[in-house]
């Protein structure tokens, strides 16, 4: 009876005691769009190509289970229902920002440790007042709101924000907004690219954008970009920024922005090297951690799937060719600015020379075989988008392609073996990795709303 007894005091008193000492460092990564078969996918290719024995960094956290991830409004969110409920534990309705349903404020997990004392970042790899990134800082009821979203920035007193443009710059009629200055008066450096950075960085609070302000996002990782800004680089970056101005505790997210991007565009090959790409952002939180095994927790989660990405499809190969995506150079977005720059620059196209370079960037009709079929197909394609001028665009979420381009990208994912259910959001489970202190929470089913909760109780926040 004793001996019973004691072991429940000795349990207890370990319950009991295992948050006594919150983690000093936080690292919370969301892989925007990224679903169960995207990591699947991207852990097979470092498989089978890459010929790594080890897992993914974010597959060898001890622990990993699922999340669910509908919003209020819908059994599909999208990224602004999402981000908020990964952020602030609130279930709101599709579009809205740090806002329940009925436009009550509510407030972010990095709002409630920036109280206690912690140093804040927050990065991504397209927009900083896009709708995840947004929801740690922002409490609008449109995600389009982009000004008032900047202006939230501005007020938030985190100590870095990091990503491609703003877009609350100018109003409806074109009008500059002074939202840059309203940054300033807050005390933030707005610092354009990497150069603009180094001489900057000693600065307390900084907002670091990309050095070309046309660009949505950092660039696709697949077109080896001679990018100003990367994932692993504004990881490093923040993390540097946060162990000087904060180096007893801080948070950090990092979005893989990217991911989304190209599920949207169905473009696997793209996402694979994202994915990737997201890993080496992790890593540079898990070296840290390895470091600070006894005061670090770091998350990796996301807010919802895109595009349903699996491996294999109907019709399709008997085994999934994944090393076919080495072929791969550019991007569905880089080869739809190709084609689009030819049919406005109103020279004919030839066949000939477009074949060339779908061998050259893509592999088709070099190393990767094409069937008479799938060349009647896309001869078709060229033909009516070239030489008639009658393509019947397809539109997506950010960008729009026209039916050449769709032939050429869903060939050539059909011939990988890779297959898509929707160019938008699925209701699927997403995946949740973590590991240190208090991890342990994270190993059931979780709902979206349970993440930052959980942060909650193992940071000691009562509510």
């Amino acid at each position: 009876m004793f001996s019973r007894l004691f072991s429940f005091i000795v349990c207890l008193a370990i319950a009991l005691g295992a948050y006594a000492q919150a983690p000093k460092y936080i690292f919370f990564f969301i892989g925007d769009g990224m679903g169960m078969g995207h990591v699947m996918t991207a852990q097979t290719y470092n498989r089978t190509v890459l010929g790594n024995d080890e897992l993914l960094p974010m597959m060898q956290f001890p622990v990993s289970s699922l999340a669910m991830t509908y919003s209020a409004s819908s059994k599909i969110t999208d990224s602004a229902a999402a981000g908020t409920a990964l952020s602030t534990g609130y279930k709101t309705n599709n579009g809205m920002l740090g806002m329940t349903p009925d436009e009550t404020p509510v407030y972010s997990i990095a709002t409630e440790l920036q109280k206690r004392g912690y140093g804040i970042a927050v990065g991504t790899s397209v927009q900083p007042d896009d709708a995840t990134p947004g929801a740690f800082y922002a409490h609008v009821k449109s995600r389009s709101m982009y000004y008032e979203i900047g202006l939230d920035m501005a007020h938030s007193g985190y100590d870095m924000f990091v990503g491609s443009k703003l877009r609350g710059l100018k109003d409806a009629a074109g009008n500059e907004t002074g939202l840059i200055d309203s940054l300033r008066v807050n005390g933030y450096t707005v610092a354009f690219g990497r150069e603009d950075f180094e001489k900057n960085k000693d600065n307390d609070k900084i907002v670091l954008l990309n050095n070309d302000s046309t660009i949505e996002h950092f660039g696709y990782t697949i077109d080896s970009i001679d990018s100003n800004l990367h994932l692993p680089y504004i990881t490093q970056a923040c993390l540097e920024h946060l162990t000087r101005v904060s180096p007893d505790k801080f948070f950090m997210m990092i979005e893989g922005g990217n991911i989304d991007w190209a599920s949207h565009a169905n473009d696997g090959g793209a996402v694979v090297k994202e994915i990737l790409n997201f890993n080496e952002a992790i890593k540079i939180a898990y070296d840290f951690y390895l470091q600070h095994p006894d005061e670090t927790l770091i998350v990796v989660t996301a807010d919802h799937n895109t595009g349903g990405m699996q491996m294999g499809v109907k019709d399709g190969p008997a085994e999934v060719n994944l090393k076919n995506m080495d072929y791969q150079r550019v991007s569905i977005e880089k080869f739809q600015q190709y084609c689009k720059g030819l049919i406005d620059s109103g020279k004919n196209v030839e066949w000939d020379a477009m074949k060339s370079y779908l061998k050259a960037n893509l592999g088709l009709y070099g190393s990767i075989a094409v069937s008479d079929e799938q060349d009647e197909a896309i001869r078709e394609k060229f033909e009516k988008t070239f030489i008639e001028h009658e393509s019947d665009d397809t539109e997506t979420l950010y960008t729009t392609y026209n039916e050449f381009v769709n032939e050429v990208f869903t060939t050539l994912d059909h011939i990988n073996g890779i297959g898509w259910t929707t160019t938008s959001h699925t209701g699927d489970f997403v995946p949740v990795f973590a590991i240190g202190v208090g991890s342990e929470l994270f190993s059931n089913v979780n709902n979206n709303i349970d993440i930052p909760a959980k942060m909650r109780k193992i940071a000691g926040i009562t509510k």
